[in-house]
């Protein structure tokens, strides 16, 4: 039977899960609309993601606790990327790329099995080969940071696919792929071809992939 705390925490978690879908839409539209509440609705929204991983109990386990930073990480990331200057996307990078180990970190702690690992570690190579292939002519003095980043989130994503081997819940890898997708759209965006659409899909997927990571702390 279902304790009332158990009731409460779930609803809460409902609730910030829709507010992260509410303040997400907002965010989409307000960059169709170049609307100045722009960067007001990211950071509800970067808000909502943890809200998210707090209600559901991230404060009870370790792989709980390091999700949390990572959202943090991401959060910090996502306040930097909503300013224009070469600095703050530096940063942001830095900030995501912290964020990325964080999640390595916390899928480590929940076992990792060696064959799922190594077949997703060979496709995730061959991914990770063609995006920079894509990426290279266009990331100048920037070849480091960027190389570094691929290198990052690809290990973040063969790690999430290894814990799924290993018996952990389907929202770590998909939430993992999410992520990489959408950062397809933020590099597109920043170096090859800027454009709003980049932001309309890259948006939701990346807000779609933190919600996921977040729940993954309930389960």
């Amino acid at each position: 039977m279902l304790s009332f705390q158990t009731i409460g925490s779930s609803v809460m978690t409902i609730f910030a899960v829709l507010f992260v879908a509410v303040f997400t839409s907002a965010l989409v539209w307000a960059e169709v609309a170049a609307s100045p509440s722009l960067r007001l609705f990211k950071m509800l929204a970067s808000t909502g993601f943890i809200a998210v991983a707090l209600s559901g109990g991230a404060l009870s386990s370790s792989y709980g606790k390091i999700v949390l930073v990572a959202l943090v990480l991401s959060w910090i990331g996502d306040l930097l990327l909503t300013f224009t200057s070469r600095q703050t996307f530096l940063g942001g990078l830095v900030a995501f790329l912290l964020g990325h180990v964080a999640y390595s970190v916390a899928f480590g702690t929940l076992g990792v099995n060696p064959v799922v690992g190594a077949i997703a570690a060979v496709v995730i190579a061959v991914i990770a080969i063609f995006v920079w292939r894509w990426l290279a002519p266009h990331v100048g003095d920037m070849t480091v940071p960027v190389i570094a980043y691929v290198v990052v989130i690809s290990v973040m994503v063969v790690l999430a696919f290894g814990t799924f081997g290993d018996g952990a819940t389907w929202l770590i890898p998909v939430g993992a792929t999410l992520f990489f997708a959408s950062d397809l759209f933020v590099a597109r965006n920043q170096f090859v071809a800027p454009g709003i659409m980049n932001r309309v899909w890259g948006l939701p997927l990346y807000f779609l992939a933190q919600v996921l990571l977040a729940l993954s702390v309930t389960v």
